[in-house]
């Protein structure tokens, strides 16, 4: 049984207009538009103690605003801390005492940097570096800190529990 062919016309333009929907898609959510039209930007350095699950391209805010991308990590093998270096949008004019956080996006979120602006009259300029950062919060460490401490509230009470019983049986 032969299928007619104006069928498969439709079915061939149905997959080839999905194939072109998801390849959009794809570009959309991979972030590569910021290819075609890169705005100017200058470079400045940061050093983190725990950068936690911060990824190169990962967008710096201030406000809730993208003000900027992070655009390298690597260990500085001086001080053994994450040298972030971040690409800025030229026209945001930040003063050199900005501080940065490490965020993330919902509970189990992507993180991302949050630039909180000081006060200085100077501004950040090509290759400055931010002194003030705050690392990242690690869900795992926080936990960990919780258990032991419960923990350690629990051999307290057993040790307060058994001089009092030992009290008691002394007199």
């Amino acid at each position: 049984m032969r299928v007619k062919p104006h069928i498969e016309i439709m079915v061939g333009f149905l997959l080839l207009l999905s194939i072109v929907a998801l390849s959009f898609l794809a570009f959309k959510v991979s972030g590569l538009k910021s290819y075609v039209n890169k705005p100017e930007t200058y470079l400045v350095h940061a050093e983190f103690d725990d950068i936690g699950n911060l990824k190169e391209r990962a967008s710096i805010r201030l406000a809730g605003v993208r003000i900027g991308q992070v655009v390298k990590i690597h260990l500085n093998p001086e001080t053994f801390r994450a040298d972030v270096v971040m690409a800025i949008y030229r026209k945001n004019n930040l003063p050199i005492d900005s501080s940065l956080r490490i965020l993330t996006e919902g509970l189990l979120g992507t993180n991302y940097l949050a630039l909180t602006p000081g006060y200085s009259d100077q501004s950040l300029k090509e290759g400055a570096r931010i002194e003030e950062t705050h690392s990242a919060m690690i869900l795992e460490n926080l936990i960990g800190q919780l258990l032991y401490r419960f923990k350690d509230d629990d051999k307290k009470d057993q040790k307060k529990h058994s001089k009092i019983e030992h009290k008691v049986v002394i007199s």
